[in-house]
């Protein structure tokens, strides 16, 4: 993988490890219930030590590059609790992590470590699609007096939504990749053909509507 951006190495790894899967023409449906010609779960690089490596090490460099004032890391669950617990030791840095709602039992908690009022965190996420999950769990820190500086993600679809959402929230977003740079080397690589890249390009258009 010479000569290449972040975005496209990153891009490259993901569909090599079937971490991110094209299927234009079997679509898969998201919880969200849109259809969808891709599929993206990054926890699958955690079993792949190059990838895995490679990622954290990205991650790692993007939070120092854009937050070197950070003092602990948050990772948004359940996905980013993995990574952001790699990142956090890569940087010798405290690790929390955030659920999606506090627990219904014990000690209720939405925020598993310990964080303190006035300390500065990043969050790390694996994936974008709107950013609502990632920025309710941005909330429930800011809740707790901690200042969030912004988030880290490894790939994003790179939704209008998406980008919405962060800018009224006023929370800086950086990812490793997005859906452009994937496109670009799933067509490089081969893994489609022109005719299902159409298909792909016309899901982005308006994905909440594509094949209703």
């Amino acid at each position: 993988m010479q000569n290449l951006t972040i975005p496209q190495e990153v891009a490259q790894h993901l569909l090599k490890i079937q971490a991110i899967q094209l299927r234009p023409d079997q679509p898969f449906t998201w919880a969200s219930g849109w259809n969808s010609p891709i599929y993206c779960d990054n926890r699958v690089s955690l079993s792949f030590p190059e990838v895995r490596t490679y990622i954290k090490n990205c991650l790692s460099a993007a939070v120092k590059a854009y937050f070197p004032e950070a003092d602990i890391i948050a990772g948004v669950a359940t996905a980013g609790i993995a990574q952001g617990a790699l990142v956090a030791d890569f940087l010798d840095l405290p690790f929390c992590y955030v659920r999606p709602e506090p627990k219904k039992h014990g000690m209720g908690n939405q925020i598993e470590g310990k964080v303190a009022k006035g300390q500065k965190v990043v969050l790390i996420e694996d994936l974008i699609s709107t950013g609502g999950s990632s920025l309710k769990a941005a909330e429930a820190l800011k809740e707790a007096g901690v200042e969030v500086l912004g988030m880290v993600a490894i790939f994003t679809y790179g939704f209008e939504i998406a980008a919405d959402n962060f800018k009224n929230a006023h929370i800086p977003l950086y990812t490793l990749s997005d859906y452009n740079a994937l496109i670009e080397e799933a067509v490089k690589l081969d893994y489609v053909t022109e005719t299902q890249l159409l298909t792909l390009q016309d899901w982005r258009i308006s994905p909440s509507t594509w094949r209703k």
